[in-house]
C-alpha cells in the first residue's frame, strides 16, 4: 500500500509541475503576440554576412632553365648536385655545387638547411644532341691528351680552359685506353656494366665545342687486358700450350684477326662519332711487337693462310674507314715513330705498314717522342737530340706517304722522361722542327696530363705568327659558347 500510495503522491506532482509550465508557456506566447502587434516596437533584422576577398597567390614558379628543389634534412650542396647533374648542362657535380652557390645568395658552405628552397642552375630541356663539325683532313690542330679519368674532372676542365687561353685549339680524349677501360657509355655483348668517366659524351664534346677545340676520341684498339680476360677466347692462342699467348707474361692483347675484336672496337668508334666527335683515333692498331713471337697463334692464320700480318691490319682498316667517314668524322692513326725507317723486323711484328694504312685514314700519328729513339743513329742521349729524330722521321714519313694525300701530324714529347733538356725552348723546337718538315699540326702527349712546358711555350710561339704554325681555328659561326654556363 505504501509504495502505491508514493507513485500516486508522485504522479499528482508531476501533473501540478507540467501544468504549471504549459501556463507560463501561454503567458509568454500572449507577450510576445502584443509585442509585434505594437508599432513602437523595434523590428527584426536579418542579418547579412559581410566577407573579404584575399586573392589567392599563384605559386612562384622558376625561370627558364632553373629549377627549384626544396631541402631535407642531411642534404648538401654536393648531393643536391649530384642529384641533378644530368639534367644540366654542367660536366661536374663540382661545378654544378659552385653555380647552385653563385645563384643562391643564402648557400655558402656545404650543408643545408631543411626547409630550403633552392633554385638549380643550368636544367636543360632535354637530352644534349651534338654532332661533329666538320673540318678539313688538313685542319692544323694543336692539341693535348686526357686521360678519360681527367677528361671527366673537374681539374680536367680546367686544363682545356688553359689550353685554349694558352693557344690550343683541340683535345684528344680517352675513349678506351690500352688497358682496356672503356670511359663512355657504351652497351654490347662483349663489355657487359662498367665504370664510366665521361657520363654524358655529347655533353663533354660541345663543351669542348664551346671551347672552340676539335674533339678527337682516342680508341686504343688490340691491346686490350680487360676484354681478352672476359674473353679469353678472342686472346692470340700460345701455339705450344693452346691457351691464351702472354707478351712477357701478361695477358693483355686479343687477336686482332678476329672478326669479334674488329667489330667491338669499330662499333666504339661509331658510338663516339655518333655523339659528336670531329675525329676518331685509333692507337694500337698493331700486332704486339714484343713477347714469344713464334709462339703467337692467330685466327688468320688458318683462315687466310697466304696474308701477313699487314694485310690483317690494312683489311680492318678498309672496313672501320668505311663505316666511320659516313658520320663525318676524320680518322687518324697513331703509328710507331721507328716505323719511318721501314725495318722488315718492325713491319713483321707489327703489321704497321705505312703505304698501305695510307690508304685507310685521312691523318697519320707517328709518335716521335725524341727520347724513344735509344739505339738509334749511334746518338747516345736521343732524348736530348729533338731536331735531329723528329726531323729525320718527318723526312722518311713524307717520302713514304708521298702521293697518298694523307696528312701527317706528329705526337711530340711534352715530359721529361730520357733527357735533361726538357722545357719549353724544347717544345718549341719540336713544334718548329715538325712544321718546317711538312707536319701540319701536332699533339703533345703527358701520360699525367701535365703541360707547364707547353703552357708557356705556346703564347710565345703564337706570337710570332706564322713562324711555329698557321693559327687555324674552328669555322666560324660553328661554336657553341653561349651553350655551357659561363665560369
Amino acid at each position: 500500500m505504501s509504495l502505491e500510495k508514493n507513485l500516486r503522491r508522485h504522479d499528482l506532482n508531476l501533473f501540478l509541475v507540467l501544468g504549471v509550465a504549459a501556463f507560463g508557456l501561454g503567458l509568454l506566447h500572449l507577450r510576445t503576440v502584443k509585442a509585434a502587434a505594437a508599432p513602437q516596437a523595434a523590428q527584426l533584422v536579418p542579418a547579412k554576412a559581410t566577407t573579404v576577398s584575399t586573392p589567392i597567390p599563384a605559386p612562384k614558379l622558376p625561370e627558364p632553365g632553373t629549377a627549384f628543389y626544396e631541402t631535407h634534412r642531411g642534404d648538401t650542396v654536393i648531393s643536391v648536385a649530384r642529384h641533378y647533374l644530368s639534367q644540366t648542362s654542367y660536366l661536374t657535380s663540382g661545378e654544378l655545387a659552385e653555380a647552385i652557390r653563385r645563384t643562391n645568395s643564402d648557400v655558402h658552405g656545404t650543408f643545408l638547411k631543411s626547409g630550403q628552397q633552392l633554385t638549380i642552375p643550368g636544367i636543360l630541356d632535354g637530352p644534349i644532341i651534338e654532332k661533329s663539325i666538320v673540318v678539313p683532313k688538313d685542319f692544323e690542330v694543336r692539341a693535348i691528351y686526357l686521360t678519360g679519368l681527367m677528361a671527366g674532372s673537374d681539374r680536367g676542365i680546367k686544363i682545356v680552359r688553359r689550353w685554349r687561353e694558352a693557344g690550343g685549339n683541340a683535345v684528344v680524349f680517352d675513349v678506351k685506353d690500352s688497358d682496356g677501360t672503356v670511359n663512355i657509355p657504351f652497351e654490347h655483348p662483349l663489355i657487359g656494366g662498367h665504370k664510366t668517366y665521361i657520363h654524358d659524351v655529347p655533353k663533354y664534346i660541345r663543351f669542348l665545342h664551346s671551347q672552340g677545340m676539335h674533339a678527337i676520341a682516342r680508341v686504343a684498339i688490340f691491346r686490350d687486358e680487360r676484354l681478352v680476360v672476359a674473353h679469353p677466347e678472342l686472346a692470340i692462342k700460345s701455339k705450344r700450350t693452346g691457351q691464351p699467348w702472354r707478351e712477357n707474361g701478361k695477358l693483355v692483347w686479343t687477336d686482332p684477326s678476329r672478326i669479334e675484336v674488329q667489330e667491338y672496337d669499330i662499333a666504339l668508334a661509331l658510338a663516339a662519332a655518333q655523339a659528336g666527335a670531329d675525329e676518331i683515333q685509333f692507337d694500337y692498331v698493331r700486332f704486339p711487337a714484343e713477347g714469344e713471337q713464334k709462339d703467337a697463334g692467330f685466327a688468320f692464320q688458318k683462315s687466310h693462310p697466304e696474308w701477313q700480318r699487314s694485310e690483317v691490319i690494312a683489311d680492318f682498316l678498309r672496313r672501320a674507314y668505311t663505316a666511320i667517314h659516313p658520320k663525318g668524322a676524320l680518322l687518324s692513326l697513331d703509328v710507331f715513330g721507328i716505323m719511318a725507317w721501314q725495318r722488315s723486323v718492325d713491319l713483321a711484328h707489327t703489321g704497321q705498314d705505312i703505304v698501305r694504312m695510307a690508304k685507310y685514314c685521312d691523318v697519320l700519328s707517328p709518335m716521335i717522342y725524341p727520347s724513344h729513339f735509344f739505339g738509334m743513329d749511334n746518338i747516345a742521349r736521343p732524348g736530348d737530340a729533338p731536331e735531329h729524330f723528329i726531323g729525320e722521321s718527318m723526312d722518311r714519313f713524307q717520302k713514304i706517304t708521298q702521293g697518298s694525300g694523307v696528312v701527317i701530324r706528329p705526337w711530340l714529347q711534352a715530359f721529361a722522361w730520357r733527357t735533361k733538356t726538357y722545357s719549353p725552348k724544347y717544345i718549341e723546337v719540336q713544334v718548329l722542327t715538325a712544321k718546317n718538315k711538312g707536319g701540319v699540326g701536332f699533339l703533345f702527349w703527358n701520360a699525367n696530363n701535365d703541360y707547364s712546358k707547353p703552357y708557356v711555350a705556346m703564347p710565345e710561339m703564337k706570337a710570332a705568327t706564322g713562324q711555329y704554325f698557321r693559327g687555324d681555328e674552328l669555322p666560324v659561326g660553328v661554336r657553341v659558347a653561349a651553350a655551357y654556363p659561363p665560369n
